[in-house]
């Protein structure tokens, strides 16, 4: 029984390294092999994840590389969440071909404010084996100017401009900002002052992280691997999913916000979601996968399954519970939400665009193209003029698209 057990232990180990190493991951450098024996090892590394606060959201592209950070921390690996409040001010160049705006200090204060808790979602920063939280201003600020002279010696022209989206600049003859071109260098060197063993990003972020890989041999002599993790990309247009694009979750979406924007999710990708996004088992949504491609299940049903899994792994099994409930209530049986936000008018009469505003919409040009798309309804009735004004009464109900109510209540 004690040799069926230690079996069984040992076997449940290497299955956890085993996902560690292929869910989610693109690439590994040196190679997988070679993690892949460190972690059999026993060995633990110092592993971090850096994020700048460009916005005060989180969203399920950065997920996708906490879920692999959580991975490592499970397994009892030391674990950094670095917050790059100093290179957020320059701007991360990657997968853009126009030049990302500078953020001022306040602006980037103000975004990281909420990081934690919503990282806490997924990582833990208590127990035994706590995530650190750091920011890389802490040395930045500190850092004299022979100092990064220095540093910036280490590599050459030819090496930097290299990097693909900088070559895409060229040919197409956009401007390569400075700043960004010294970038990578600065994101590099992060791994040097955090003095780690290994680094996860975005395969988008390869570069970057080859640099600190190349600066961590060079000034500490010490290897550092390297996790290039898949990005969240939708499989019908073959773009990453983000605010510009579109179809973007944040991990303080509300759980309601949250379970609906994934059943609206395109069919073909809620697979994606389901293997970079949750923790459901791979051979189970395998399995779904399978059934909606034989027509033995509908899209739908399986998509309500992982719209579960996310919003219980954000928030937690009752909130998911509620929402999936919530939402048959509203896009099945056509009923309005068990409940909704309410906002107080203190007049009698009041313009369409005003009202929407009011109601939480973010200007009234969006509130007029809303209308005219005849997404805004008022007490089920399409609202189908911009310019009337609403006679307001009390507990009169708004609907904006789909998923976004609100009650009217009136002062008069």
């Amino acid at each position: 029984m004690v040799k069926q057990n230690s079996f069984k232990r040992e076997n449940s180990f290497k299955e956890k390294i085993k996902e560690v190493l292929e869910r989610a991951i693109e690439k590994i450098y040196p190679s997988k092999e070679a993690l892949e024996k460190v972690l059999l090892s026993g060995r633990k590394l110092t592993i971090y994840l850096g994020v700048d606060p460009t916005s005060p959201h989180l969203h399920l592209g950065h997920a996708v590389n906490l879920l692999v950070l959580k991975r490592f921390q499970k397994l009892g690996h030391k674990v950094i969440f670095l917050v790059g409040d100093f290179t957020a001010r320059i701007g991360d160049p990657s997968g853009r071909l126009a030049g990302r705006k500078p953020l001022t200090e306040e602006e980037v204060k103000k975004n990281f404010k909420t990081f934690k808790s919503q990282v806490s979602r997924i990582i833990s920063f208590s127990g035994t084996n706590p995530a650190k939280i750091k920011f890389n201003s802490s040395w930045y600020k500190k850092m004299a100017l022979p100092e990064f002279i220095k540093l910036a010696q280490i590599f050459t022209l030819q090496q930097m401009i290299e990097r693909d989206m900088f070559q895409k600049r060229l040919k197409t003859g956009r401007s390569i900002g400075l700043g960004e071109f010294l970038y990578p260098l600065l994101q590099g060197y992060d791994s040097a002052a955090l003095d780690v063993e290994a680094e996860i990003g975005g395969v988008d972020q390869t570069f970057n992280m080859l640099v600190g890989r190349t600066l961590l041999k060079i000034l500490k002599n010490k290897e550092k691997f390297v996790l290039a993790v898949k990005l969240l990309v939708n499989p019908r247009t073959g773009r990453k999913i983000s605010k510009s694009e579109g179809g973007l979750i944040n991990l303080d979406d509300s759980p309601k916000e949250m379970f609906g924007k994934v059943m609206a999710f395109d069919d073909e990708g809620m697979f994606v979601l389901a293997e970079l996004c949750t923790e459901m088992d791979i051979k189970r949504f395998g399995s779904f996968k399978k059934q909606v491609a034989q027509n033995k299940i509908n899209p739908r049903d399986a998509k309500t399954e992982i719209a579960f899994e996310i919003v219980k792994l954000y928030w937690n099994k009752k909130e998911a519970q509620k929402a999936r409930k919530e939402f048959f209530r509203i896009f099945s049986q056509k009923k309005m939400p068990e409940e909704m936000p309410a906002i107080k008018i203190a007049k009698k009469a009041i313009n369409i665009l005003d009202l929407l505003t009011l109601s939480g919409v973010k200007s009234k040009s969006e509130a007029r193209r809303l209308i005219f798309q005849d997404a805004v309804k008022i007490n089920k009735e399409v609202v189908k003029d911009w310019r009337i004004k609403i006679k307001i009464i009390n507990g009169m109900i708004i609907q904006v698209g789909k998923r976004k109510f609100v009650k009217i209540t009136s002062k008069v």
